[in-house]
């Protein structure tokens, strides 16, 4: 037979590879120090010292892209982090326990869910302030219904299988039958959302940062960087297209990672 490949997984790890890649690059070996200025050198083209040009302060674009990479992981890491384990949590009590725990839970997600996501963040950040943390907490609160939903209806699907009711005759405790046996059953539907959470996460993160709600300067943020960009376009147009090319490929990297999961597991 034939070998299929998938190839949403395929090309999701080369443009996934290729930011970590960058990511690696400013961790090791960055050409130039992020933050500094000099007005001597200011919109300058791509050329041999500055690989991707300069902004309107003369700082190098290359070296603020990979920096803003790593800022812009972490907090993706971070909100996916948050979102998934209480998601799992409220979504799992909710699923296996149901009645009126079932009610609460899903009627408090449902009011979380009611709210534009980045409406809900802007609040949440205007008062707790910026800051990476702050941005983690904000869009880890909006993250934790999307994995609640899809945590209770993989435990309301496998509380009723045959393995579920072998645990209970042997004695398991309903927290040892939820998380150790139940649990790992869920990790197909939960490993896509994770990754399309990611996906999510870095939108988000760079929708704050270009509005000014998101990580405070000096840290680069891709989303801060391309509002800033925004002003030049005509004097500078490979500051904003660089930067906005890097989120680009962020993102379909991870939705590529997403479906490429999605078909695995329909096989």
């Amino acid at each position: 037979m034939k070998k299929r490949y998938n190839w949403n997984l395929i090309v999701g790890y080369v443009l996934t590879g290729f930011i970590i890649l960058l990511m690696l690059i400013d961790v090791f070996c960055a050409p130039y120090n992020p933050d500094k200025m000099n007005v001597a050198e200011r919109f300058q083209a791509p050329n041999i010292r500055h690989l991707l040009g300069t902004d309107n302060f003369g700082r190098d674009i290359f070296s603020r892209i990979i920096s803003g990479i790593k800022t812009t992981f972490f907090v993706a890491i971070s909100t996916v982090a948050f979102g998934t384990f209480f998601g799992v949590i409220f979504g799992g009590v909710a699923g296996y326990i149901g009645g009126w725990i079932d009610e609460i839970i899903m009627r408090v997600n449902d009011a979380i869910l009611a709210f534009p996501g980045i409406i809900l963040a802007l609040v949440i950040v205007t008062v707790l302030g910026q800051g990476k943390y702050q941005i983690v907490l904000a869009l880890g609160i909006i993250f934790v219904p999307s994995f609640s939903r899809i945590a209770r209806s993989e435990f309301l699907q496998l509380k009723d299988q045959e393995f579920v009711k072998s645990a209970k005759v042997f004695g398991a405790s309903p927290l040892r039958i939820m998380f150790v046996h139940i649990l790992p059953n869920t990790y197909p539907a939960l490993l896509s959302a994770i990754t399309i959470g990611f996906s999510n996460a870095v939108l988000s993160e760079s929708s704050l940062s270009f509005l000014g709600f998101g990580v405070k300067p000096p840290d680069p943020s891709l989303g801060r960087m391309l509002s800033e960009a925004q002003g030049y376009l005509f004097n500078a147009p490979w500051y904003a297209i660089t930067t906005g090319v890097v989120i680009v490929i962020t993102v379909l990297g991870f939705n590529f990672i997403s479906e490429g999961i999605r078909k695995v597991y329909e096989r």
